[in-house]
């Protein structure tokens, strides 16, 4: 193994896209381990992924600058590793201190000690509970409905060992709830659920998301007083008690949901135009083909998804984007479809790169793998940046239409309503037909009414009749 041949102090790097931040999830490694290069040595936590990052030094880890739950910017330092010879003359002031203090057993855990950076990007992390939104009612979809995947579990790094941990701000107190998952985290926030009360019925006592949504049924219990407190400020996230106002801070991946929605409004002249469509031959069309193949079943996502694949290479004006400093438009080569997706971290658009290469059976296999990734939260950030047309399935929350707001800097959006019995008139007779509303948001400067309504026209009709799907790939 290359060791280093001075410290060297790793900083946090940008993880994808221009992210200014990340949230220390876990250390893999504690003070004074010996780590490889490209080594994992954090779990941080962006507003678009979980990220594990790897250190590309080698040698003995001196400090590590940041605890579990803290802000570091890009560009500030995460890591420091020495040589593993330990020469004094290379180290910082400081660490042989550090490293007196630990063969003595004081406990004491100096969290980038000596940097003059460690505290400059720290905020205190009081608990920070957000509401939840009310659960969407229960109504066909689209989509098929990818099952939710559970909350991944492992086992921490630094258990037991006192780096990372709240103990570097004060004496040792309870121990702290074994909670591995930042999913946990966040549902806990969200509810208001205190895991410090929790009894983990994971591996090894895990506080898993079926203990926080156990807690968060039963009745609710008085929060205790903290001593030595003052007053407390409007309650943060907490349902509203009396006449006190609910505090939501804007951080996170809500900020940047915010920053991205508010910048489109500004830049683009969107225009929304919408149709009913009968998808009861799209729905046997679906049927049939899981019935020849069971193994391999298609949604109905796959196949609208199928649909504006064909509708974009009949008009390629919307698979585009405004460059507003050159002044031009520019239409992409290849189709990098981005499928919105409600998670628990808030609204994603993961994206699937050249989609027009793909079987109907390949993109129904991808959305379903990219879906449950994203709800999990294991897709790097590449896989949610770079998309040049957005499907939104919004018939998953029991709602009928919607004027979505493109995902900048994409020119077009097609929104899916639910698939619901209606009277629809068929060869002059009324019956009942399976029908929903399709919607097209786009940019009004990559193409005018003609080329929009051509698009969507020619979705709806391969919704009511798939066959003319068939004749056109």
């Amino acid at each position: 193994m290359t060791t280093v041949a001075r410290t060297q102090v790793f900083l946090l790097p940008d993880l994808g896209e221009g992210l200014s931040e990340a949230e220390i999830v876990e250390w893999r490694v504690a003070v004074g381990d010996v780590v490889t290069v490209d080594q994992s040595v954090v779990e941080v936590e962006t507003a678009k992924a979980v990220v594990d990052v790897p250190c590309p030094y080698a040698g003995r880890v001196v400090a590590l600058h940041g605890a579990a739950g803290e802000v570091r910017p890009v560009g500030q330092p995460l890591i420091t590793i020495a040589p593993l010879d330990g020469a004094a003359g290379d180290e910082p002031a400081g660490h042989a201190t550090y490293r007196e203090e630990e063969r003595a057993g004081s406990g004491n855990v100096l969290i980038g000690y000596g940097t003059g950076h460690g505290g400059a990007g720290r905020r205190r992390r009081r608990p920070r509970l957000v509401l939840a939104p009310e659960p969407a009612a229960g109504a066909p979809t689209p989509a098929g409905g990818p099952a939710q995947p559970g909350a991944a579990i492992g086992t921490g790094a630094t258990a037991g060992r006192g780096t990372g941990s709240p103990a570097q701000d004060g004496p040792a107190g309870p121990t702290a709830p074994l909670v591995i998952s930042p999913i946990v985290r966040r549902l806990a926030k969200e509810h208001g659920v205190d895991l410090s009360t929790l009894r983990g019925t994971g591996p090894g006592g895990v506080i898993r998301r079926a203990d926080v949504e156990a807690a968060q049924a039963a009745p609710a219990t008085p929060l205790a007083t903290v001593p030595d407190e003052p007053a407390p400020a409007p309650h943060v996230g907490l349902a509203p008690a009396g006449d006190r106002d609910v505090v939501i801070p804007l951080t996170g991946i809500r900020k940047v949901i915010a920053d991205k929605l508010s910048r489109s409004r500004r830049e683009i002249p969107e225009v929304t135009i919408w149709v009913d469509v009968d998808a009861t031959g799209l729905l046997a069309t679906r049927a049939a083909i899981n019935a020849a193949s069971p193994d391999a079943p298609v949604s109905i996502l796959a196949l609208l998804a199928r649909i504006c694949l064909s509708g974009l290479r009949r008009y390629p004006q919307l698979n585009a984007h405004v460059d507003t400093e050159g002044q031009r438009i520019i239409q992409s080569s290849g189709v990098h479809l981005g499928i919105a997706a409600q998670t628990d971290r808030g609204l994603l658009v993961p994206v699937l790169r050249d989609a027009q290469r793909l079987t109907t059976r390949e993109l129904a296999a991808e959305l379903a793998a990219t879906t449950a990734a994203a709800r999990a939260g294991t897709l790097p950030p590449a896989r949610l940046t770079g998309g040049t047309f957005t499907l939104n399935n919004y018939g998953v929350f029991g709602v009928d239409g919607s004027t979505p707001i493109i995902n900048h800097p994409e020119a077009a959006l097609l929104g899916v309503g639910r698939i619901v019995d209606k009277p629809w008139v068929v060869d002059g007779q009324l019956a009942v037909r399976k029908v929903t509303q399709l919607s097209l948001t786009f940019d009004h400067r990559v193409c005018d009414g003609g080329v929009a309504g051509g698009f969507l026209r020619h979705v709806a009709d391969c919704v009511e009749q798939p066959a003319l799907l068939v004749a056109n790939v």
